[in-house]
């Protein structure tokens, strides 16, 4: 399947250093958003190494993609979730370790939002508030969930989405990439139709712009689609780093 993207990301207009990363790789088929946390340069190193790591373990199984591509089995299906959670299992040993040796690192970690590519799906690969949003027919749809104390309280039936928007508590992660030896890892499949646009995002890019207002703007090319979310999140206050991945699949990429 043809695949198209771009990405891009800002420090935005008040924080002193950018520590979101991201990856957009099109020959491997793999898309990331990290967002760093941890102080001093702890929040830039996990969320940089999250995706080096990541990378290169799905960069070593590209073999089990490939397979699920020509085989869309059960047992395809289950190798290919078995090699992204391995892949972010490694990146939060990697992440926990390197705050191992240093105090200035302690607690560091990151969240991880990838998008896998293989044959006629994408595989999902989540933990933390960065997002994944499908594009579709004019229609945008958060195909992740945030691992947020807030967003559990909403699931719950505890609190309204005002009453969520207003929280102070609502960057308060539940999960993350390195602040632990082990992170839980939601896995799953999205079948892809030719014309899809998906979008991944950290909350610097998705606490200023909502999703009524991705599909008109991943219309352009992704590069420019990426450009325009970025300003836009600037425009609309910028207090975080924000990034943006837009990924165009199919003949209409």
């Amino acid at each position: 399947m043809r695949r198209v993207s771009a990405g891009r990301t800002d420090t935005g207009r008040v924080r002193k250093k950018n520590e979101d990363a991201f990856l957009a790789d099109d020959g491997l088929g793999l898309y990331i958003v990290a967002d760093g946390m941890g102080g001093h340069a702890a929040g830039e190193v996990a969320s940089n190494e999250a995706i080096d790591t990541i990378r290169g373990m799905i960069c070593h199984g590209r073999a089990i993609v490939a397979r699920y591509a020509l085989e869309p089995d059960s047992n395809t299906a289950a190798a290919v979730r078995r090699l992204i959670e391995s892949a972010v299992q490694a990146a939060t040993y990697m992440v926990h370790g390197l705050a191992a040796q240093s105090p200035d690192r302690t607690g560091m970690g990151t969240t991880t939002s990838l998008l896998l590519v293989a044959g006629a799906d994408g595989w999902i690969g989540q933990v933390g508030d960065s997002r994944v949003y499908l594009v579709r027919k004019g229609l945008a749809t958060q195909v992740t969930q945030d691992h947020t104390w807030i967003a559990s309280q909403v699931r719950q039936g505890l609190m309204t989405e005002e009453e969520a928007a207003n929280s102070p508590h609502r960057s308060a992660i539940t999960r993350a990439v390195g602040n632990r030896d082990y992170v839980e890892v939601d896995t799953f499949a999205v079948a892809i139709e030719d014309g899809d646009r998906f979008v991944l995002c950290s909350d610097g890019l998705h606490g200023y712009v909502d999703s009524a207002e991705l599909p008109a703007m991943v219309l352009p090319a992704p590069s420019v689609a990426a450009r325009d979310l970025v300003r836009l999140a600037n425009d609309r206050g910028g207090e975080d780093n924000i990034t943006a991945v837009v990924v165009a699949l199919g003949d209409r990429a």
